[in-house]
């Protein structure tokens, strides 16, 4: 009786405890407390826009003006055809007579058509354009700008014949046109006639037009870094050459007479009024007529 009693009471207790937990199991689920885990949830709420101040937009700083480049120095050409010298020759003894004429190409370069030829003499004969005159019976040394040979003794007038002059610029520098001696030896000919000996000199009177150009330069006046003068000028009064002194320099120069410096370096291509790096070289001479190109 007493070992029943005794299960009766084990199994109460057992059913007490299962109630119990089953009781508190059931609080848990519907009521989770201040300890129960949270549970992570999906926001699908679209964020709130966020309005940001206007942008005043920075003023861009003002453009500093640049003054533009020069234009390039321009000459014209003298226009194809056109005759810039022209003359009849006559040996002083009168044994050699011709006729020339200098004319323009039309792209600055010029030719020389020699006409009428006739000689007397036992040898050929040859002319050239030399810039110093030399004197008949002078032996040449130098045979100038476009040397042509004419020809040998005739019994009647050569055919015509053209000798190019090629690209010298402005060909005034030119002054004489001389006929020579282009006998190969000396050997059974008169002294008068030897190899290189000069039979004719003749002055040469160009007539080159004005040429369009837009670079003009007009004294402004001595100034620092320009203080040379001024030795020549042209027929309208312009400024033709410069002296070079000492302290002056190349821009200095170019604005004393109102041009650029790409112009005086134009007005100048040979170079013998300075140095590689532009230093002007001290009583030497700068061209200022864009004619005399």
């Amino acid at each position: 009786m007493e070992r029943t009693n005794r299960r009766a009471r084990t199994a109460a207790a057992a059913g007490m405890l299962v109630a119990l937990v089953v009781a508190l199991s059931g609080c848990a689920l519907f009521d989770p407390g201040a300890n129960a885990k949270p549970v992570a949830r999906h926001t699908t709420a679209k964020p709130k826009p966020t309005h940001s101040a206007p942008v005043t937009p920075t003023p861009s700083a003002t453009p500093t003006p640049t003054t533009p480049p020069p234009p390039p120095p321009t000459l014209t050409p003298v226009p194809a055809g056109t005759a810039v010298a022209e003359a009849s020759v006559a040996s002083p003894k009168g044994s050699i007579h011709f006729h020339y004429r200098i004319l323009s190409n039309g792209d600055g370069t010029y030719s020389v058509e020699y006409s009428g030829f006739t000689s007397t003499v036992p040898i050929p004969v040859s002319v050239t354009l030399i810039d110093v005159a030399p004197q008949v019976g002078d032996g040449l040394t130098w045979h100038g700008v476009a040397d042509h040979v004419l020809g040998g003794p005739t019994t009647s007038a050569a055919a015509a014949s053209t000798a190019p002059l090629g690209y010298v610029g402005n060909p005034s520098y030119l002054g004489a046109l001389v006929t020579y001696s282009s006998v190969a030896s000396a050997d059974g000919v008169p002294v008068e006639l030897g190899p290189g000996k000069v039979l004719a000199v003749n002055t040469i009177r160009w007539s080159i037009p004005q040429r369009e150009t837009n670079v003009h330069p007009v004294d402004g006046g001595a100034r620092t870094g320009a203080t040379g003068r001024v030795p020549e000028t042209t027929a309208s009064g312009a400024p033709a050459r410069y002296v070079v002194a000492a302290g002056d320099t190349f821009d200095a120069v170019a604005q004393r007479f109102g041009i650029s410096s790409q112009d005086l370096l134009w007005l100048n291509p040979s170079g013998r009024a300075y140095d590689g790096g532009l230093n002007l070289l001290e009583s030497q001479s700068l061209n200022l007529d864009p004619q005399a190109l």
